[in-house]
């Protein structure tokens, strides 16, 4: 009886061994399947992306993330994914795959590829400046993480271009401004218009007339000393500046361009010799 026992352990134990090894063998296969059919549609994904059809190769990327989420291919996918709608124009279809990018896969190596295209996504939709500020801000924004996070690569330097592209257009949507509430004779508006540039964005083309028309209100609103004070800055910066010259006028009444003033004097001595030849 006991032989018989013995026996029947044994055999329960090499057929649940068995099972065992059949069991970890279909599992290999299933996941061997798998990467096979993620590599596949990778390629698919690739075929139709050179190919053009940017609908069907981000499909087939997102597939790829699907199938295999937890291999090195899957962040690449969706990246790649990404860039099939930015090459043909679908901004916002790009941005929701790097958004998901982002807060997925943390830390990743191509972390800062992600910014720049983002930032590059957001920059490439803004068209006029005067309406088109939320995405001149996210612009901005991608473009200054990249900067500080990643500050050695080749993205960060077309970054660096990109955001004094950008400190231009948002000094020029302040003027704009500036000059409309100026217009219409709302002085306090205008002036913190004006000074805005002329703090945040002294290195733009913009912050010359800034200062200019600093000195025409300040002058207006009886703030003489003021005026002064923005003339001189002025001055000091842009001396030859056709904007320097209107400012002096300002507070000079009776100046007289020096250039002009020895333009008039030669025209007025060849005039007379010419006289002179007639006699």
């Amino acid at each position: 009886m006991k032989l018989i026992n013995f026996l029947f352990f044994l055999l329960l134990i090499i057929n649940l061994a068995s099972c065992s090894k059949k069991e970890e063998k279909v599992s290999l296969i299933k996941e061997k399947n798998l990467e096979m059919q993620m590599i596949e549609a990778y390629n698919e994904g690739l075929e139709e992306f050179n190919k053009g059809d940017v609908f069907f190769a981000a499909k087939k990327f997102n597939e790829v993330e699907l199938l295999y989420p937890q291999s090195i291919w899957a962040p690449r996918s969706t990246l790649m994914a990404a860039y099939a709608w930015y090459s043909q124009l679908y901004f916002n279809d790009a941005i929701f795959e790097l958004e998901r990018f982002l807060d997925k896969y943390k830390n990743h190596p191509n972390t800062d590829y992600a910014y720049y295209l983002l930032g590059i996504c957001h920059y490439n939709q803004i068209i006029d400046e005067k309406k088109d500020l939320g995405e001149i801000l996210k612009a901005k924004t991608y473009f200054t993480m990249l900067i500080n996070e990643f500050p050695n690569t080749d993205y960060a330097e077309d970054a660096q271009f990109k955001l004094e592209l950008i400190e231009e257009v948002l000094a020029s949507k302040e003027l704009y401004l500036a000059n409309y509430y100026f217009d219409r004779e709302k002085w306090i508006p205008a002036m913190n218009r004006y000074k805005k540039i002329v703090n945040q964005y002294d290195t733009t083309i913009y912050v010359e007339e800034a200062l200019y028309r600093l000195v025409e209100l300040n002058y207006k609103l009886g703030l003489v000393n003021e005026a002064k004070k923005y003339t001189a800055l002025l001055g000091y910066n842009y001396q030859s500046s056709e904007w320097y010259e209107k400012s002096y006028k300002i507070l000079n009444k009776n100046y007289e361009n020096p250039k002009i003033k020895q333009d008039l004097k030669n025209q007025k001595s060849l005039l007379k010799k010419f006289k002179d030849l007639l006699k």
